[in-house]
C-alpha cells in the first residue's frame, strides 16, 4: 500500500498559485486552508496527491529541481495530429490563467517528420512545467 504524500511547495502569493494550478491539474481548494499565508487543493476523486503552499518572502531565483508534467495526451500509441491540437488546447488555456510559453520541444516520428512533442511553461510565479 502506498504511502500518501503531499506536494510542498514555497510561494509569493499561495492564493494565486492555489487558484492557477486548481484550474491547471483540474484540482479543488482543500477545506481548512483559506488564510493568507497558505493554500492548498486536493484531486477531487481522492486519486493524486495534494499540493500545498506556504509564503516565504523570496522569489524563485534558480531552475526547479522538480516540476510537473502535465499529461494531456493519454498513453500511447497516439494520432500525432490529434495529441498536438489537445497539447496547444491546454498551453493557451494555461496562458489564459497566467502561464507563460518558454519553448515548444519536437520529437522526430518513424518517418523523419517533426512533431510536436512537449511544450515548456512557467506557472505565474516562474516555475516550470511541461504540458505533453
Amino acid at each position: 500500500m502506498a504511502t500518501p504524500w503531499t506536494l510542498g511547495c514555497d510561494a509569493q502569493d499561495p492564493q494565486r498559485q492555489a487558484t492557477f494550478w486548481a484550474a491547471a491539474l483540474g484540482y479543488v481548494r482543500e477545506p481548512g486552508f483559506e488564510e493568507p499565508d497558505a493554500a492548498s487543493i486536493v484531486d477531487p476523486d481522492g486519486v493524486g496527491p495534494a499540493i500545498g503552499w506556504l509564503r516565504v518572502p523570496e522569489a524563485k531565483s534558480a531552475k526547479n529541481r522538480i516540476h510537473l508534467d502535465i499529461r494531456v495526451a493519454g498513453e500511447p500509441p497516439w494520432d500525432w495530429p490529434v495529441r498536438a491540437g489537445l497539447i496547444r488546447a491546454k498551453v493557451e488555456q494555461l496562458r489564459g490563467l497566467g502561464a507563460s510559453t518558454v519553448r515548444e520541444e519536437a520529437y522526430t516520428d518513424e518517418e523523419g517528420r517533426s512533431i510536436l512533442g512537449h511544450v515548456v511553461m512557467q506557472d505565474p510565479e516562474g516555475n516550470e512545467f511541461c504540458v505533453a
